[in-house]
């Protein structure tokens, strides 16, 4: 499966309205993106939805489709296989599952993270027929997600992530694994409300023990994470300013062992379609 260098992550697929994401997907196909990611949040609407997935690959020829990422807790492991199978071949082949614990903030039954995800893989393997590895990819951030997604998944997809985070993924992965990061954008070129709005962005997610943790581990003290992040953990997970800006930081990843970024354009609503951010990025990033 294919997912070429760079592809686009947004909320709207799944929070938006419907038609609109038929239509966008299409156009996003047609300015050059390798994929589309079908966004979720922290304690919203949950993410995977394999019939909105099904519409986007019918509205598209080529473009791969992946969810990211399906909650383990909301979707049973034997019918998101059978829901898989349902659909058509050709939809199924541009179709990449991504899977993700969640947080015990949101789920609560929570608990044993690590084995869950390993139980829930196990349950994938023996469905009948098999939601395959080749199919999946898995949101993780820690060593032991890492290892165990290039073990039972076509790769990883960390979310809210720095280069620096790439790197080390890869170091953990090795060659062969994807490694799909999700860069998140803010298209505004003044440093003072690109920094405002990515804080927004950020507020709920500082809340979470798993991304904070991940944090930790890549280098960040807490005063990094404290009063809604500092300069040095905004500007490192977050790339503001113009499409060549926003170009270099996909190459920063690329070097690091991204084999493809997934752009995150933030907009005011989780329902927006930022297809204009879309357009104008289109000619720097799919040109590289």
């Amino acid at each position: 499966m294919d997912l070429a260098a760079v592809g686009v992550w947004s909320l709207a697929f799944t929070h938006g309205d419907r038609s609109e994401a038929r239509d966008a997907a299409a156009e996003l196909e047609e300015l050059g993106y390798g994929a589309v990611w079908l966004g979720g949040s922290p304690g919203g609407n949950p993410s995977g939805d394999l019939v909105t997935a099904a519409e986007v690959l019918a509205a598209t020829d080529r473009m791969i489709v992946a969810t990211g990422c399906v909650s383990i807790w909301e979707r049973p492991p034997e019918r998101l296989a059978a829901t898989y199978h349902s659909l058509p071949r050709r939809q199924r082949d541009r179709l990449l599952v991504g899977l993700g614990v969640s947080h015990a903030d949101f789920v609560g039954r929570y608990h044993e993270p690590y084995r869950a995800l390993c139980s829930y893989l196990d349950a994938l393997d023996a469905a009948v027929p098999a939601l395959p590895p080749s199919a999946r990819v898995i949101g993780a951030h820690g060593p032991r997600m890492t290892r165990l997604a290039a073990a039972r998944s076509t790769g990883v997809h960390p979310y809210l992530v720095s280069p620096a985070h790439t790197a080390w993924a890869r170091s953990v992965l090795g060659d062969g694994p994807v490694l799909s990061v999700e860069q998140t954008v803010i298209a505004h070129t003044d440093a003072g409300e690109a920094r405002a709005r990515a804080r927004a962005m950020l507020a709920p997610y500082l809340r979470l023990r798993n991304y904070r943790s991940a944090w930790l581990r890549g280098g960040f003290d807490a005063e990094d994470l404290a009063s809604g992040g500092s300069d040095r953990l905004v500007d490192a997970l977050f790339v503001w300013g113009d499409p060549a800006r926003i170009a270099a930081r996909l190459t920063e990843h690329r070097r690091a062992g991204a084999d493809h970024v997934a752009v995150q354009v933030v907009t005011d609503t989780p329902g927006t379609f930022a297809r204009r951010a879309w357009r104008d990025l289109a000619p720097e990033l799919v040109a590289e």
